[in-house]
């Protein structure tokens, strides 16, 4: 009997503006060269990865994505080729269908362009129309404001806040606000992604 392929399978979501493909190990210095733009590993409520990081953050996507649990994307410019972020569906649950959007960040000239709006379009649409998601969840740092206001803009509704969720890097305890995306919902949600992409 052949086994049950894993329910995050590696997969190429191709856009008009971006391509997510699956991240790769060549993709290191191409990330750092985004992340260098705008310096995004300063921003202290974030997990961008630094010359210092990129190794662990890489080894983590890495582990999540054989574990069956993460899939990891690099953001490619379509116009460019260049890379411009990364992107992952992360955090499965893989019995009830769940999944979240996370370890989202791109170059500082893509934010608050069609990139973010394209990427979440794509990866909502692989989650609800090829793997049958009954939710998708993003989470954000209470203090990323910036943040909470773009997944509110998505359609997505806020569930919460888990107070002293994470440990931080600096020994403090991050409050994590929870927003999600439910499968009926998720029509009115893509008509409102795309018609923004028009």
């Amino acid at each position: 009997m052949a086994a049950t392929p894993p329910w995050l399978t590696p997969v190429t979501l191709q856009g008009t503006t971006v391509t997510l493909r699956p991240l790769q190990p060549a993709d290191r210095d191409a990330l750092l060269l985004a992340a260098s733009d705008g310096e995004l590993w300063k921003l202290w409520f974030t997990s961008v990865p630094s010359a210092d990081t990129i190794d662990a953050y890489l080894s983590k996507a890495f582990a999540d994505r054989d574990a069956g649990v993460s899939l990891p994307f690099t953001v490619v410019d379509n116009a460019t080729g260049e890379v411009v972020g990364s992107t992952r569906l992360c955090n499965a649950d893989v019995v009830n269908h769940r999944v979240e959007i996370g370890y989202t960040w791109y170059a500082k000239r893509c934010q608050r362009t069609a990139t973010n709006t394209e990427c979440k379009l794509l990866l909502l649409t692989h989650a609800f129309e090829n793997r049958d998601a009954i939710a998708v969840e993003f989470r954000t740092n209470w203090h990323n404001h910036a943040s909470r206001q773009a997944i509110a803009r998505l359609g997505a509704k806020q569930d919460g806040v888990l107070r002293n969720h994470q440990k931080m890097p600096n020994g403090g305890y991050r409050d994590t606000v929870v927003f999600s995306i439910l499968n009926h919902e998720w029509p009115s949600v893509k008509q409102a992604l795309s018609s923004r992409l028009l």
